[in-house]
């Protein structure tokens, strides 16, 4: 069974930092064609936050952009978000994303339950 397992939320004050990990088994992650981070907060939708595909390239959410960063651990099957100053709306559950693209994508698209993150103003 494929699991996606983040961890590292917590609360913390503006300005802070913090280290989102995703934890993957039943996939390799270097075979994978995105992976992504995203998040939703309360009574607003769920939005992207950073990728990484599979050759390596990264892209970022404009919110986040200069301020976040994502990167992968091959040999740990384990995807990271590491959020610099951080503000009050970035408040939100990060969810971590396994996603294939296009025909060879094979519709793959799995999900992991979450982590919360609440940044103190």
């Amino acid at each position: 069974q494929v699991q996606l397992v983040e961890s590292g939320g917590g609360l913390v004050q503006a300005g802070g930092s913090l280290r989102l990990s995703c934890a993957a088994s039943g996939i390799n992650i270097f075979t994978v064609d995105v992976m992504g981070w995203y998040r939703q907060a309360p009574g607003k939708q769920r939005e992207l936050v950073a990728t990484i595909t599979r050759g390596g390239n990264t892209n970022y959410a404009d919110s986040v952009k200069g301020r976040f960063t994502i990167s992968r651990d091959n040999a740990k099957n384990t995807v990271y978000l590491q959020m610099n100053s951080l503000k009050s709306e970035d408040t939100a559950d990060y969810y971590c994303n396994a996603k294939g693209v296009g025909p060879t994508g094979f519709g793959m698209d799995y999900w992991g339950k979450g982590t919360p993150v609440t940044v103190s103003s």
